[in-house]
């Protein structure tokens, strides 16, 4: 059945996903921060900065402004970067009407609060009537890819199995299929932290280090993740599935993962300051990293791949120093570690 929808963040992804809609037959409007994004869309069918010369489906409408993009509405996919999100959402209740289902895209962790995205999402909406249910949608997707229609598997989750049920139906084509999931936790959790198991593998990776430093930072970072999201909810098999291993091979294994390009020049000796300004786009494993650092600090939950990372990034421990260290720690048991996550 077509729907009435409004895409917010006209980046790669959120670019990306309002194709899969429009393609689906919604009516689909996509909302730019710039004018000039906004007259490319409508004009040339292109968003050139985030996803080259891609054609748009010409059903696919640029809004300037929100409360114009969300009037009637039948769902809301928020595609913004996890640090404008409670800014985001603050703003978008105060220009709805009516009750509309919330389908999020973000990935990342709130530092101070340790918050997943959908918990910004419900405390800045405040207890907001106009919220009538959250969703995340998450996994190994490249924007680029999912542009170009290349076969993609994601899932979406919720606490509410009819909301899931939703998006799935909202997003699922022959080139884009949409499993359902019931844990949320899991699925923020894996889909925020593996950007850091990323940035980790692109240092690694920068150091002139190969596939055999790659396979480990991956399967330990695997287990930090694991660890991490059942001590906060989780399901442990979540992990094993497409936004827990599935994200994390796509993630550190690609160079058109904006979190391993950024590992890949600090690697190279470039500090965060010059990455960041050098890449013109959010990288949110650099965020994430610091609050998942403080999270687990805070909870005593042993992460050594991300402790090491926040030294490299936050304490300019130089990145051969902190590999070096990682390699030196006291001696552990894997099959041990892999049964007790907690």
């Amino acid at each position: 059945m077509k729907q009435k929808l409004a895409v917010i963040g006209a980046g790669s992804w959120g670019t990306a996903l309002a194709v899969v809609l429009a393609d689906n037959g919604h009516d689909v409007r996509l909302v730019a921060r710039r004018q000039s994004q906004v007259d490319e869309i409508n004009r040339f069918h292109t968003n050139e900065k985030y996803l080259g010369h891609v054609q748009l489906p010409e059903t696919l409408t640029a809004y300037l402004a929100m409360e114009d993009a969300v009037k009637g509405v039948d769902a809301i996919i928020l595609v913004v970067p996890s640090k404008a999100m409670r800014q985001t959402v603050q703003a978008l209740v105060g220009v709805l009407d009516q009750p509309v289902p919330i389908i999020h895209a973000s990935k990342g962790i709130e530092p101070n609060t340790y918050k997943r995205v959908s918990e910004v999402i419900e405390d800045a909406a405040a207890g907001s009537p106009y919220v009538a249910s959250i969703t995340v949608l998450s996994g190994p997707s490249h924007a680029e890819e999912v542009a170009l229609r290349q076969p993609t598997t994601v899932t979406v989750a919720s606490r509410q199995e009819s909301a899931a049920a939703y998006a799935q139906e909202l997003f699922m084509n022959q080139q884009f299929r949409v499993y359902t999931n019931p844990d949320l936790i899991g699925v923020e959790i894996g889909g925020a932290l593996k950007n850091i198991i990323a940035l980790v593998c692109g240092v690694t990776n920068g150091l002139g280090y190969g596939d055999n430093t790659k396979a480990a930072i991956m399967t330990r970072g695997l287990t930090e993740i694991s660890r991490l999201g059942v001590h906060m909810g989780a399901q442990p098999l979540t992990f094993s599935g497409l936004t827990g291993l599935g994200d994390l091979i796509v993630t550190c294994t690609s160079v058109h993962s904006r979190n391993w390009r950024a590992g890949h020049m600090l690697g190279k000796g470039k500090s965060m300051e010059e990455v960041l300004e050098e890449m013109g786009m959010v990288v949110e494993g650099i965020r994430t990293t610091q609050a998942a650092y403080e999270l687990a600090k805070k909870e005593n939950i042993n992460m050594p791949l991300t402790e090491a990372l926040y030294a490299v990034l936050f304490n300019g421990v130089d990145p051969i120093k902190a590999a070096e260290d990682l390699m030196g720690r006291v001696k552990r048991n894997e099959v041990e570690e892999l049964f007790r996550l907690d």
